[in-house]
Protein backbone atom coordinates (compact mmCIF):
# COMPACT_ATOMS: atom_id res chain seq x y z
CA UNK A 1 0.00 0.00 0.00
CA UNK A 2 1.13 3.67 -0.88
CA UNK A 3 2.01 5.28 2.31
CA UNK A 4 0.43 8.53 2.47
CA UNK A 5 1.88 12.28 3.51
CA UNK A 6 1.50 11.97 6.79
CA UNK A 7 3.04 8.46 7.37
CA UNK A 8 6.11 9.60 4.75
CA UNK A 9 6.36 13.23 6.16
CA UNK A 10 9.48 12.17 8.40
CA UNK A 11 11.22 9.86 6.53
CA UNK A 12 15.02 10.40 6.54
CA UNK A 13 15.48 10.88 2.68
CA UNK A 14 14.40 14.53 1.13
CA UNK A 15 14.40 15.98 -2.27
CA UNK A 16 13.27 19.23 -1.44
CA UNK A 17 17.62 20.34 -1.52
CA UNK A 18 17.12 22.58 1.40
CA UNK A 19 19.72 21.50 4.04
CA UNK A 20 17.87 23.68 7.45
CA UNK A 21 16.75 21.21 9.85
CA UNK A 22 16.15 23.66 12.84
CA UNK A 23 12.79 24.74 13.66
CA UNK A 24 12.87 27.90 11.98
CA UNK A 25 9.31 29.18 10.66
CA UNK A 26 7.98 30.22 7.15
CA UNK A 27 4.95 31.09 5.35
CA UNK A 28 4.57 29.40 1.95
CA UNK A 29 2.56 31.26 -0.80
CA UNK A 30 -0.10 28.48 -1.60
CA UNK A 31 -1.88 29.05 -5.17
CA UNK A 32 -4.00 25.70 -5.13
CA UNK A 33 -1.37 24.24 -7.56
CA UNK A 34 0.68 21.16 -7.03
CA UNK A 35 3.95 23.83 -7.20
CA UNK A 36 3.35 25.50 -4.45
CA UNK A 37 2.01 22.56 -2.37
CA UNK A 38 4.72 20.36 -2.75
CA UNK A 39 6.91 23.33 -1.39
CA UNK A 40 4.76 23.07 1.64
CA UNK A 41 5.21 19.60 1.86
CA UNK A 42 8.80 19.58 1.39
CA UNK A 43 9.43 22.39 3.49
CA UNK A 44 7.23 20.34 6.48
CA UNK A 45 9.60 17.17 5.56
CA UNK A 46 12.83 19.26 6.30
CA UNK A 47 11.89 20.26 9.79
CA UNK A 48 10.14 23.60 8.88
CA UNK A 49 7.03 24.77 10.65
CA UNK A 50 4.90 25.87 7.82
CA UNK A 51 1.75 28.32 7.52
CA UNK A 52 0.15 28.18 4.48
CA UNK A 53 -1.02 31.80 2.83
CA UNK A 54 -3.41 32.49 0.14
CA UNK A 55 -3.86 35.74 -1.41
CA UNK A 56 -7.30 36.12 -2.50
CA UNK A 57 -6.71 38.48 -5.90
CA UNK A 58 -10.30 38.19 -7.63
CA UNK A 59 -13.82 36.60 -7.48
CA UNK A 60 -14.17 34.00 -9.74
CA UNK A 61 -12.23 30.89 -11.22
CA UNK A 62 -8.81 30.08 -12.04
CA UNK A 63 -5.92 29.19 -9.76
CA UNK A 64 -5.41 32.77 -7.66
CA UNK A 65 -9.10 32.43 -7.21
CA UNK A 66 -11.59 30.78 -5.27
CA UNK A 67 -10.84 27.20 -6.76
CA UNK A 68 -7.69 28.05 -5.79
CA UNK A 69 -8.83 29.54 -1.76
CA UNK A 70 -10.87 25.89 -1.55
CA UNK A 71 -7.67 23.62 -2.69
CA UNK A 72 -4.91 25.70 -1.03
CA UNK A 73 -7.34 25.08 2.66
CA UNK A 74 -8.21 21.22 1.74
CA UNK A 75 -4.05 21.00 1.57
CA UNK A 76 -3.27 22.51 4.45
CA UNK A 77 -6.34 20.80 6.76
CA UNK A 78 -4.06 17.48 4.90
CA UNK A 79 -0.70 18.80 5.72
CA UNK A 80 -2.33 19.70 8.91
CA UNK A 81 -0.87 23.19 9.18
CA UNK A 82 -2.44 26.60 9.54
CA UNK A 83 -4.32 28.32 6.02
CA UNK A 84 -4.36 31.98 6.20
CA UNK A 85 -6.21 34.01 3.64
CA UNK A 86 -5.58 37.60 3.07
CA UNK A 87 -8.03 39.77 1.01
CA UNK A 88 -5.47 41.09 -1.96
CA UNK A 89 -8.50 41.87 -4.00
CA UNK A 90 -8.14 46.03 -3.87
CA UNK A 91 -4.80 45.91 -3.81
CA UNK A 92 -4.91 43.47 -7.22
CA UNK A 93 -7.59 45.76 -8.54
CA UNK A 94 -4.90 48.84 -8.45
CA UNK A 95 -1.45 47.41 -9.13
CA UNK A 96 -2.30 45.07 -11.54
CA UNK A 97 -5.75 45.64 -13.10
CA UNK A 98 -5.77 49.02 -13.78
CA UNK A 99 -2.25 49.08 -14.74
CA UNK A 100 -2.52 46.51 -16.98
CA UNK A 101 -5.74 48.57 -18.59
CA UNK A 102 -3.86 51.66 -18.23
CA UNK A 103 -0.86 49.71 -20.47
CA UNK A 104 -3.06 48.37 -23.08
CA UNK A 105 -4.50 52.07 -23.30
CA UNK A 106 -1.36 53.81 -23.97
CA UNK A 107 -0.34 51.83 -26.82
CA UNK A 108 2.42 49.25 -25.06
CA UNK A 109 1.47 45.70 -23.79
CA UNK A 110 1.72 45.02 -20.61
CA UNK A 111 2.56 42.18 -18.04
CA UNK A 112 0.69 41.63 -15.33
CA UNK A 113 2.65 38.70 -13.81
CA UNK A 114 5.66 40.48 -12.90
CA UNK A 115 3.15 43.37 -11.63
CA UNK A 116 1.91 41.19 -9.41
CA UNK A 117 5.00 39.63 -8.18
CA UNK A 118 6.53 42.91 -7.53
CA UNK A 119 3.79 44.62 -5.99
CA UNK A 120 1.26 42.58 -4.77
CA UNK A 121 2.12 38.90 -3.74
CA UNK A 122 5.71 39.10 -1.94
CA UNK A 123 4.99 42.22 -0.61
CA UNK A 124 1.57 41.17 0.91
CA UNK A 125 3.38 37.83 2.00
CA UNK A 126 6.79 39.74 3.38
CA UNK A 127 4.60 42.10 5.50
CA UNK A 128 2.34 39.42 6.87
CA UNK A 129 5.77 37.48 8.09
CA UNK A 130 6.59 40.59 9.45
CA UNK A 131 3.50 41.48 11.76
CA UNK A 132 3.35 37.65 12.82
CA UNK A 133 7.06 38.54 14.03
CA UNK A 134 8.33 34.85 14.51
CA UNK A 135 8.09 33.97 10.80
CA UNK A 136 11.63 33.99 9.10
CA UNK A 137 11.20 33.21 5.94
CA UNK A 138 8.76 32.61 3.10
CA UNK A 139 8.34 30.34 0.53
CA UNK A 140 6.58 30.20 -2.99
CA UNK A 141 6.28 27.48 -5.65
CA UNK A 142 8.34 29.06 -8.51
CA UNK A 143 10.83 27.60 -10.95
CA UNK A 144 13.86 29.63 -9.76
CA UNK A 145 16.91 29.66 -7.01
CA UNK A 146 18.39 32.28 -4.50
CA UNK A 147 21.61 31.87 -3.50
CA UNK A 148 23.96 33.44 -0.58
CA UNK A 149 27.02 34.60 -2.46
CA UNK A 150 29.03 32.96 0.06
CA UNK A 151 28.02 29.67 -0.97
CA UNK A 152 28.01 29.95 -4.97
CA UNK A 153 31.42 30.11 -6.95
CA UNK A 154 30.92 32.99 -9.65
CA UNK A 155 33.71 33.71 -12.18
CA UNK A 156 35.56 36.81 -11.75
CA UNK A 157 33.95 40.20 -12.87
CA UNK A 158 35.58 42.99 -13.32
CA UNK A 159 32.26 45.15 -14.45
CA UNK A 160 29.85 44.07 -11.57
CA UNK A 161 29.68 44.14 -8.18
CA UNK A 162 27.31 41.16 -6.90
CA UNK A 163 24.79 41.36 -3.93
CA UNK A 164 24.37 39.19 -0.76
CA UNK A 165 21.79 37.45 -2.40
CA UNK A 166 22.04 36.32 -5.95
CA UNK A 167 18.88 35.32 -7.87
CA UNK A 168 19.43 32.30 -10.27
CA UNK A 169 17.53 30.56 -13.25
CA UNK A 170 15.79 27.63 -11.98
CA UNK A 171 17.76 24.24 -13.29
CA UNK A 172 14.55 23.16 -15.29
CA UNK A 173 15.16 25.53 -18.87
CA UNK A 174 11.38 24.91 -19.95
CA UNK A 175 10.00 25.78 -16.53
CA UNK A 176 12.67 28.53 -15.32
CA UNK A 177 10.56 31.69 -13.70
CA UNK A 178 13.58 34.09 -13.28
CA UNK A 179 11.91 36.18 -16.00
CA UNK A 180 9.37 37.16 -13.75
CA UNK A 181 11.17 38.03 -10.65
CA UNK A 182 13.67 40.25 -11.19
CA UNK A 183 11.94 42.83 -9.79
CA UNK A 184 12.57 41.46 -5.86
CA UNK A 185 14.26 43.23 -3.07
CA UNK A 186 17.69 42.14 -1.30
CA UNK A 187 15.15 41.76 1.53
CA UNK A 188 12.84 39.68 0.01
CA UNK A 189 15.35 37.27 -1.19
CA UNK A 190 16.88 37.30 2.33
CA UNK A 191 14.22 35.66 3.58
CA UNK A 192 12.94 33.49 0.11
CA UNK A 193 13.42 29.34 0.22
CA UNK A 194 12.44 28.39 -3.16
CA UNK A 195 12.36 24.74 -3.14
CA UNK A 196 11.39 23.56 -7.17
CA UNK A 197 14.44 25.76 -7.94
CA UNK A 198 16.44 22.41 -8.28
CA UNK A 199 13.39 20.36 -9.30
CA UNK A 200 12.08 19.87 -13.18
CA UNK A 201 8.10 19.81 -13.83
CA UNK A 202 8.22 16.03 -14.18
CA UNK A 203 9.71 15.01 -11.27
CA UNK A 204 7.59 17.54 -8.98
CA UNK A 205 4.23 15.57 -10.78
CA UNK A 206 6.05 12.62 -9.44
CA UNK A 207 7.01 13.49 -6.40
CA UNK A 208 3.67 15.21 -5.40
CA UNK A 209 2.23 11.77 -6.33
CA UNK A 210 4.03 9.94 -4.01
CA UNK A 211 3.09 11.91 -1.11
CA UNK A 212 -0.25 11.88 -2.16
CA UNK A 213 -1.06 15.37 -2.31
CA UNK A 214 -4.93 16.60 -3.61
CA UNK A 215 -2.94 18.53 -5.92
CA UNK A 216 -0.78 16.00 -7.32
CA UNK A 217 -2.67 15.59 -11.06
CA UNK A 218 -4.63 18.99 -11.03
CA UNK A 219 -4.33 20.62 -14.74
CA UNK A 220 -1.34 22.83 -14.82
CA UNK A 221 -2.44 26.56 -15.50
CA UNK A 222 -1.70 27.84 -18.83
CA UNK A 223 -2.96 31.05 -18.80
CA UNK A 224 -2.44 34.60 -16.92
CA UNK A 225 -5.26 34.55 -13.84
CA UNK A 226 -6.83 37.21 -15.84
CA UNK A 227 -7.53 35.50 -18.89
CA UNK A 228 -8.77 32.54 -16.83
CA UNK A 229 -10.98 34.33 -15.01
CA UNK A 230 -12.63 36.08 -18.34
CA UNK A 231 -11.62 33.57 -20.49
CA UNK A 232 -9.43 35.21 -22.90
CA UNK A 233 -7.50 38.53 -23.05
CA UNK A 234 -9.51 39.55 -25.35
CA UNK A 235 -12.44 39.37 -23.40
CA UNK A 236 -10.47 40.99 -20.19
CA UNK A 237 -9.33 44.17 -22.80
CA UNK A 238 -13.09 44.54 -23.64
CA UNK A 239 -14.62 44.37 -20.49
CA UNK A 240 -12.50 47.25 -19.32
CA UNK A 241 -11.53 49.25 -22.55
CA UNK A 242 -13.89 50.79 -24.75
CA UNK A 243 -13.96 50.38 -28.35
CA UNK A 244 -12.53 53.68 -30.85
CA UNK A 245 -12.03 53.12 -33.97
CA UNK A 246 -8.75 54.26 -35.79
CA UNK A 247 -6.82 53.05 -39.39
CA UNK A 248 -4.21 50.52 -40.14
CA UNK A 249 -1.58 51.97 -42.31
CA UNK A 250 1.75 50.54 -43.75
CA UNK A 251 4.35 52.16 -42.79
CA UNK A 252 3.99 53.81 -45.85
CA UNK A 253 1.55 55.88 -45.57
CA UNK A 254 -1.03 53.52 -47.36
CA UNK A 255 -4.28 53.39 -45.05
CA UNK A 256 -5.14 49.52 -45.11
CA UNK A 257 -8.07 49.32 -43.25
CA UNK A 258 -9.92 49.80 -39.44
CA UNK A 259 -9.33 48.68 -36.13
CA UNK A 260 -11.58 48.71 -32.97
CA UNK A 261 -8.97 49.65 -30.70
CA UNK A 262 -5.31 49.65 -30.64
CA UNK A 263 -5.59 47.67 -27.11
CA UNK A 264 -6.11 44.35 -29.46
CA UNK A 265 -2.76 44.91 -31.15
CA UNK A 266 0.82 44.18 -29.86
CA UNK A 267 4.32 44.35 -31.80
CA UNK A 268 5.21 41.66 -33.94
CA UNK A 269 1.55 40.32 -34.37
CA UNK A 270 0.53 39.14 -37.53
CA UNK A 271 -2.79 37.13 -37.28
CA UNK A 272 -6.11 38.67 -36.83
CA UNK A 273 -4.99 42.31 -38.99
CA UNK A 274 -8.16 41.91 -41.28
CA UNK A 275 -5.97 43.33 -44.33
CA UNK A 276 -4.33 42.51 -47.61
CA UNK A 277 -1.22 43.04 -49.11
CA UNK A 278 1.60 41.67 -51.22
CA UNK A 279 3.58 40.17 -48.52
CA UNK A 280 2.53 39.24 -44.55
CA UNK A 281 2.17 41.95 -42.57
CA UNK A 282 3.15 42.34 -39.19
CA UNK A 283 2.16 44.55 -36.30
CA UNK A 284 5.67 48.10 -35.80
CA UNK A 285 4.02 50.23 -34.17
CA UNK A 286 0.81 51.24 -32.12
CA UNK A 287 0.31 55.31 -32.14
CA UNK A 288 -1.97 56.10 -28.93
CA UNK A 289 -1.85 59.86 -29.70
CA UNK A 290 -3.65 59.54 -33.10
CA UNK A 291 -5.13 55.80 -32.60
CA UNK A 292 -3.23 54.48 -35.68
CA UNK A 293 -2.03 51.08 -35.95
CA UNK A 294 1.00 50.66 -38.02
CA UNK A 295 2.52 47.13 -39.96
CA UNK A 296 5.20 46.68 -41.74
CA UNK A 297 6.85 43.62 -43.74
CA UNK A 298 9.03 41.18 -41.80
CA UNK A 299 12.70 42.80 -42.15
CA UNK A 300 11.12 46.48 -41.05
CA UNK A 301 10.85 44.69 -36.97
CA UNK A 302 14.28 44.42 -36.64
CA UNK A 303 15.63 46.99 -34.25
CA UNK A 304 19.37 47.26 -33.10
CA UNK A 305 18.58 49.11 -29.05
CA UNK A 306 16.04 49.66 -26.86
CA UNK A 307 15.18 51.96 -23.94
CA UNK A 308 15.16 50.47 -20.85
CA UNK A 309 13.37 52.52 -18.11
CA UNK A 310 12.43 51.51 -14.40
CA UNK A 311 15.49 49.19 -13.67
CA UNK A 312 15.88 46.50 -10.25
CA UNK A 313 19.18 45.23 -9.87
CA UNK A 314 18.35 42.51 -8.10
CA UNK A 315 21.76 40.71 -7.94
CA UNK A 316 24.08 43.73 -8.82
CA UNK A 317 24.89 47.01 -7.58
CA UNK A 318 23.66 49.80 -9.93
CA UNK A 319 25.97 49.58 -12.71
CA UNK A 320 27.93 53.25 -14.25
CA UNK A 321 29.65 51.63 -17.10
CA UNK A 322 28.39 49.75 -19.96
CA UNK A 323 28.56 46.30 -18.88
CA UNK A 324 28.29 42.69 -21.23
CA UNK A 325 24.77 41.05 -20.47
CA UNK A 326 22.44 38.11 -22.23
CA UNK A 327 19.31 39.97 -22.36
CA UNK A 328 15.68 38.16 -21.99
CA UNK A 329 13.40 40.50 -23.90
CA UNK A 330 10.27 38.07 -23.52
CA UNK A 331 9.71 35.20 -21.61
CA UNK A 332 9.73 32.69 -24.20
CA UNK A 333 12.51 33.89 -25.93
CA UNK A 334 16.35 32.68 -25.74
CA UNK A 335 18.49 35.12 -23.99
CA UNK A 336 20.45 37.35 -26.94
CA UNK A 337 23.92 39.13 -26.40
CA UNK A 338 24.13 42.85 -25.35
CA UNK A 339 25.59 46.08 -24.02
CA UNK A 340 23.81 48.10 -21.49
CA UNK A 341 24.52 51.85 -21.50
CA UNK A 342 23.90 53.93 -19.05
CA UNK A 343 23.13 57.52 -19.60
CA UNK A 344 22.41 60.95 -17.80
CA UNK A 345 18.95 62.34 -18.13
CA UNK A 346 19.37 66.46 -17.98
CA UNK A 347 18.37 67.88 -14.31
CA UNK A 348 18.17 64.21 -13.15
CA UNK A 349 20.42 62.03 -10.97
CA UNK A 350 18.56 58.78 -12.09
CA UNK A 351 20.28 56.54 -14.80
CA UNK A 352 18.69 55.52 -17.59
CA UNK A 353 20.26 52.37 -19.72
CA UNK A 354 20.04 51.66 -23.48
CA UNK A 355 20.19 48.25 -24.37
CA UNK A 356 22.45 47.84 -27.34
CA UNK A 357 21.72 43.94 -29.15
CA UNK A 358 25.14 42.39 -30.77
CA UNK A 359 22.64 41.28 -33.34
CA UNK A 360 19.41 42.95 -34.42
CA UNK A 361 16.30 41.60 -32.88
CA UNK A 362 12.48 41.33 -33.95
CA UNK A 363 9.33 42.50 -32.11
CA UNK A 364 10.83 44.79 -29.21
CA UNK A 365 7.59 45.17 -27.51
CA UNK A 366 7.00 48.14 -25.09
CA UNK A 367 5.91 47.17 -21.77
CA UNK A 368 7.47 43.75 -21.68
CA UNK A 369 10.51 43.20 -19.84
CA UNK A 370 14.12 43.07 -20.65
CA UNK A 371 16.04 41.13 -17.63
CA UNK A 372 19.26 40.57 -17.97
CA UNK A 373 21.76 37.65 -17.42
CA UNK A 374 25.11 36.48 -16.40
CA UNK A 375 25.08 33.04 -16.65
CA UNK A 376 22.42 31.89 -14.57
CA UNK A 377 22.72 34.83 -12.17
CA UNK A 378 20.03 37.09 -13.04
CA UNK A 379 21.55 40.76 -12.93
CA UNK A 380 18.44 42.66 -13.18
CA UNK A 381 15.73 43.72 -15.50
CA UNK A 382 13.22 46.90 -16.72
CA UNK A 383 10.51 47.64 -18.84
CA UNK A 384 10.78 48.06 -22.79
CA UNK A 385 10.38 51.79 -23.07
CA UNK A 386 10.84 52.87 -26.60
CA UNK A 387 12.32 51.54 -29.77
CA UNK A 388 15.15 52.86 -32.17
CA UNK A 389 13.52 53.17 -34.88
Amino acid sequence: MTKSFQETKLDNTSTSNIKSKTKKRIVVGLSGGVDSSLSAALLIKDGWHVEGLTLWLMKGQGACCSEGLTDAAGLCEDLEIDHHIIDSRTLFEKEVIKKTTDGYKSGITPLPCSMCNKNVKFEEMLNWAKKQKDFTHISTGHYARVKNINNIFLKKSSDINYKEFLLLRGVDSNKDQSYFLYSLSQEVLSRLILPLGEFRKNETRMEAERLKLRTAKKAESQDLCLVEKYGSMQKFIDNHINIKEGEIKHINGKVLGKHKGIQHFTIGQRKGLGIAWSEPLYVKKLDQLNNIVYVASVLDLMQSESIIEDLNWVSIEQPTKAIKVEAQIRYRSKPVKGTLLPYSIENSEILNYKLVFDEKQSSITPGQAAVFYRDEVVLGGGLISSLNR
